[in-house]
């Protein structure tokens, strides 16, 4: 699964204000109610599924990264997006690192195979040291969504 499938380029964010986890869920969930792909009457739902599935572990992995992710029945297909935050975000990591990339996925209840295909991919590219560091660097919406499709076109040997 590509990112082109299921990052929506709208909901980029290129700079993250937010300096706490629950901060950094609820911006980018609110960048995804902006560009349409969730409903205003169903973002706090989506934010307290992610904090929710938090409880059960931080999804901060480690180097700098968080892949906070839920299933929820507001959404028919899978969507995700990205954010960078360059002062680094408390999110409670496993190896206690501020995280400084988000990729955020939202899936069906249903859908459980998209999920995991998701977050295989997003694994995988994240194994990449060349790809994070680029997108720690990026600057704008649009510098991050050329990485992504370089990356889907596997320009950073993944």
């Amino acid at each position: 699964m590509k990112f082109a499938e299921f990052i929506c380029p709208e909901a980029i964010r290129a700079d993250l204000a937010a300096v706490d986890k629950e901060g950094a869920i609820r911006e980018i969930v609110q960048a995804l109610q902006e560009a349409g792909r969730i409903q205003a009457k169903e973002q706090e739902n989506i934010v307290k599924a992610i904090l929710k599935r938090e409880e059960l572990g931080s999804t901060g992995i480690g180097r700098g990264v968080a892949v906070p992710h839920t299933k929820h029945s507001s959404v028919d297909r899978l969507i995700g997006t990205v954010a960078v935050s360059h002062q680094g975000t408390d999110f409670d990591s496993l190896d206690g690192e501020s995280v400084h990339l988000f990729f955020l996925l939202i899936s069906p209840t249903d859908r459980p195979g998209d999920h995991l295909r998701a977050l295989e991919n997003i694994s995988r590219q994240l194994r990449v040291d060349t790809f994070c560091r680029f997108l720690k660097q990026a600057k704008t919406p649009e510098e991050i969504r050329q990485l992504l499709d370089e990356a889907d076109n596997h320009q950073f040997g993944s």
